[in-house]
């Protein structure tokens, strides 16, 4: 019989799906293929997380900054996809999961969880952190690219174990 490892793994929506970041940007044909099967041979779950930008303007949206999205509907739809999840979290805690962190998308206006913070993880970490639930995270650098990501994978790595 399997037994569940009870690990979990909160990703940035475009790390599973390059549609939905703005056209001609995307840096794979579908996912981060590389990064999925580094995260699928520690046997973790993998929570998606929403893509707010996608929610807010759709897929053929053009670039824009952080201020730019720094308006109070875009941080309520942040808050409202948000919520869910915070909800999953706390659930899958109290069942006794261990929640290893987030990978968010580093220079993202909304999903850097490092640098300048980008609006949906200020959002996410803090309710995230309200409700106890404390998360490391790693950002998948800019430089990122499918076929060529052997430093994301070493600190994938790291990050993980």
């Amino acid at each position: 019989m399997i037994k569940r490892k009870k690990q979990l793994l909160l990703v940035a929506h475009c790390v599973l799906n390059q549609n939905a970041v703005i056209r001609d940007w995307e840096r794979a044909q579908g996912g981060f293929n590389e990064l999925v099967h580094a995260m699928l041979a520690e046997n973790l779950g993998i929570i998606q997380l929403p893509c707010p930008e996608f929610a807010f303007s759709g897929e053929d949206r053009p670039p824009r900054t952080k201020n730019e999205y720094d308006k109070p509907a875009y941080r309520t739809l942040c808050c409202c996809l948000a919520q869910p999840v915070v909800e999953q979290a706390k659930e899958y805690q109290r069942q006794g999961y261990l929640i290893k962190g987030l990978v968010g998308i580093g220079e993202s206006p909304s999903c850097d969880t490092l640098g300048n913070r980008g609006i949906f993880m200020e959002v996410l970490l803090a309710m995230m952190s309200e409700a106890g639930v404390e998360l490391k995270t790693l950002d998948i650098s800019e430089d990122y690219l499918e076929g060529h990501g052997e430093k994301t994978l070493r600190e994938f790595d790291c990050f993980i174990k």
